[in-house]
């Protein structure tokens, strides 16, 4: 052995290991998820929020908005050694940084990874309706009658099984006209 090669000892190892960035959850206050991570993004912190666009009625119209896929939290990637945690405590959203007994709680890389990787989950658009749904029509000629909910045929338009003259028939409505019994 060299005199400059020295062997690395457990501190230097645990040091390596610390300065290596992980993810961890940050319980936000409520409804303020966006604004934790907005407030988090431009102080420099690299955040992961998963969102889901859903359908949602709003004053009897479907309006598509973003919803977090895990409400109240989100992931922050930070290191042990480099990382300034302080102001993470004082941003606006921000509940805490969760915690087993004094020590954060550090989420596996391979599970935002997986969660990145499949984007259109995360930002697919996903129905008000789901398929074998009982829907009821609410005007035109079918109104307050109940059917069945099959599928989305596009944006503003769904496929809806009636029974009618005793026989299941397809019918093609606006999504607008239906909702939930």
């Amino acid at each position: 052995m060299e005199p400059n090669d020295v062997e690395p000892t457990s501190s230097e190892i645990s040091i390596e290991e610390a300065a290596l960035p992980s993810w961890y959850v940050i319980q936000c206050k409520g409804s303020e998820s966006f604004r934790a991570a907005e407030h988090l993004t431009n102080q420099g912190y690299e955040v992961f929020h998963p969102v889901l666009n859903v359908q949602r009625r709003r004053q009897s119209k479907l309006v598509t908005v973003s919803e977090p896929l895990f409400p109240y939290y989100l992931f922050i990637r930070l290191d042990q050694i480099i990382s300034n945690w302080r102001p993470i405590r004082s941003t606006r959203g921000v509940l805490r940084l969760l915690t087993f007994g004094n020590t954060p709680i550090s989420v596996p890389n391979t599970l935002v990874e997986t969660l990145r990787a499949q984007p259109h989950r995360l930002e697919g658009s996903h129905t008000y309706f789901c398929a074998g749904e009982k829907v009821t029509i609410t005007d035109g000629p079918f109104k307050d009658l109940d059917a069945i909910f099959e599928r989305c045929k596009g944006e503003e338009r769904a496929i809806v099984l009636l029974n009618v003259l005793q026989r299941p028939q397809h019918l093609n409505v606006p999504i607008e006209l239906l909702r939930k019994p």
